[in-house]
């Protein structure tokens, strides 16, 4: 009898929390299922719900991991900086000016986009968990967002992959609270500067050996 009653009020404590929420490849999946008309940047943000900081950073970092046509990081590039910047700035909630929420995505390229994004956000998703997590506040990781989403929108060539992985690495970990997929963020980020700086530093040595001008 008390066994029973122990399992019964562990039934009604798990009816009452209600259903676990969905990540964020459920969400997108679904969404692409349903997608019968264009996607608006608004419905996704609006389906992220209260995870809307850490899966707005997945989310746009991780379209522009995609290889999409020249000049697309000018467009997803921003609503990056002004994410992360809130962070920094402590809101509570993920705004978005409307032209940004009004831009809309055609249901096939959405569908496709989803279908290439999913497979690697799933073994990422699986891999993430609470654990070691050194943050009280979300600030710090903002700044470290904030600078690697510059990055991104930068017109730098082979400069915006690995900062957009970080970025969506560094999502995830917050999301979940997992500080040792943080650092490996992290160790991305640190990667994808040191490329940058080799990249600009070749196109200056390349510009001075054609143009005679020195950096």
């Amino acid at each position: 009898m008390e066994g029973d009653a122990i399992e019964t009020q562990a039934l009604r404590r798990g009816a009452d929390a209600g259903p676990a929420p969905h990540r964020l490849s459920h969400i997108l999946a679904e969404m692409a299922a349903h997608a019968t008309r264009p996607v608006s940047i608004g419905e996704i943000r609006d389906a992220l719900a209260d995870r809307s900081f850490a899966a707005l950073l997945v989310l746009f970092a991780a379209f522009n991991l995609l290889p999409l046509p020249p000049g697309t990081t000018l467009v997803l590039g921003p609503p990056l900086v002004l994410v992360s910047a809130q962070m920094v700035l402590g809101y509570g909630n993920a705004w978005l000016p409307r032209f940004v929420l009004d831009k809309t995505i055609a249901p096939e390229r959405f569908r496709k986009s989803t279908d290439r994004l999913l497979p690697w956000l799933r073994r990422l998703e699986q891999l993430v968990r609470p654990r070691s997590w050194p943050f009280v506040g979300d600030r710090l990781i903002g700044a470290i967002t904030l600078v690697l989403s510059i990055a991104i929108t930068l017109p730098i060539p082979l400069g915006n992959w690995l900062p957009a992985l970080s970025t969506a690495i560094i999502g995830l970990a917050l999301s979940e609270r997992d500080g040792v997929f943080f650092f490996v963020g992290l160790a991305t980020a640190v990667l994808a500067f040191a490329v940058i700086g080799m990249v600009v530093g070749a196109a200056g040595v390349l510009a001075g050996a054609v143009f005679g001008v020195h950096f």
